[in-house]
């Protein structure tokens, strides 16, 4: 799968409960939100980052997918769901099972392209002491996920999916930069890397923050939150312009 060097994080489209960002939002209108799908398309954006604990957002994807033609690759994660305004975890095999096979139903897909594990902080624990890494191998091996990985806390936990991910999404950005060391590993690996927060959720100018995510060995793309089609189209300017300086 080849992902370009901006990705759309689909949480704002489905959950404006208990978030992390610096300002409140209200939730699209599904006309909003196709627009804005539409749009990130358009621009060349076509990886789209969705979760069960984003709301309603996998279902929107999968309503948009189902009236349209478009070769987008789509990640989802299990593990975390957002239920009646609280998160809550389950890493056991029914659970995950069943989670996989829910994004399968609401994205509207035959096979799902990525699937993360997305942890509380105890990362660590959930891979040491829960059977999610190998439900997430046995999904891949019975054909209905392609690529699968972490979406966890610590560079610790990250360092141990190694063993076994095809992909990892890790928080990397200029205030936060301890996960530079295993993205280089990673990158020795053949590994994957998807960069969550690289903004710091809004709290990092973009023409800062693009090129110190993009310029770091290892880092395949950047998954970007927003509402806005602008912003994101200027975000990808940045990145190209980032990436285009670097090679030469």
């Amino acid at each position: 799968m080849q992902l370009g060097p901006i990705g759309f994080g689909a949480f704002k489209i489905g959950r404006n409960e208990k978030i992390k960002y610096p300002r409140p939002y209200d939730l699209p209108s599904d006309q909003e939100v196709d627009r804005l799908l539409d749009g990130l398309v358009e621009l060349g954006i076509e990886h789209f980052d969705t979760a069960p604990a984003y709301g309603i957002s996998e279902q929107r994807l999968g309503n948009w997918l189902g009236r349209r033609d478009v070769p987008v690759v789509i990640s989802t994660k299990v593990g975390e769901l957002f239920e009646d305004g609280d998160s809550r975890y389950a890493f056991d095999e029914a659970s995950v099972r069943a989670s996989v096979a829910s994004s399968l139903r609401l994205l509207r897909r035959d096979v799902l392209d990525m699937v993360l594990i997305h942890t509380p902080h105890d990362d660590v624990t959930v891979l040491r002491e829960t059977p999610v890494v190998e439900t997430l191998q046995s999904l891949q091996e019975a054909g209905d996920i392609r690529a699968i990985g972490l979406s966890g806390k610590t560079p610790e936990a990250a360092t141990m999916a190694l063993e076994w991910a095809d992909l990892l999404m890790v928080e990397f950005n200029a205030d936060d930069p301890s996960h530079a060391a295993v993205i280089e590993q990673a990158a020795r690996r053949e590994i994957g890397v998807l960069v969550k927060k690289g903004l710091a959720s809004g709290h990092l100018p973009a023409d800062q923050a693009i090129p110190f995510v993009l310029n770091q060995s290892g880092v395949n793309s950047l998954v970007v939150g927003g509402l806005n089609l602008a912003h994101m189209a200027d975000n990808l300017r940045i990145a190209e312009a980032a990436l285009s300086q670097a090679s030469h």
